[in-house]
């Protein structure tokens, strides 16, 4: 992944399509290219779709998104790291209807399968 990069930064020609500031995505890209500012980087999409679609359409040779996507617009995919998402609720709201039935389906087997064929992975300390 590091060599994938390198040699994107040395081509001149090679165009990144970067991710909105303060997201998550557009953090691990700034750590990625470590202070280097490829052509391309001002070009900011706001979803892991509009990544995908810029790259398709050509209008960019590579940016960051999630496997899922990737693979949905029919690209390669080179993993830089896995990410957690944690799902906060106010204790006080733990006994809504919606946020029970959100906690069972999480805990559902049928629910992991899907996310799995998906690329992601449940934890199990629900």
């Amino acid at each position: 992944m590091q060599e994938a990069v390198h040699n994107a930064l040395a081509d001149p020609h090679c165009i990144l399509v970067n991710r909105n500031r303060g997201s998550g995505t557009r953090i691990l890209i700034d750590q990625l290219l470590q202070g280097a500012r490829p052509p391309g980087y001002t070009t900011e999409a706001r979803s892991h779709h509009a990544v995908a679609a810029a790259i398709v359409q050509e209008r960019a040779d590579w940016g960051v998104c999630i496997e899922h996507v990737a693979r949905q617009h029919g690209l390669d995919f080179l993993p830089l790291q896995y990410e957690w998402f944690d799902f906060v609720v106010p204790k006080n709201r733990l006994s809504r209807p919606a946020v029970r039935a959100f906690a069972v389906l999480l805990r559902d087997p049928q629910t992991a399968t899907a996310l799995a064929s998906l690329g992601f992975t449940l934890r199990r300390d629900l």
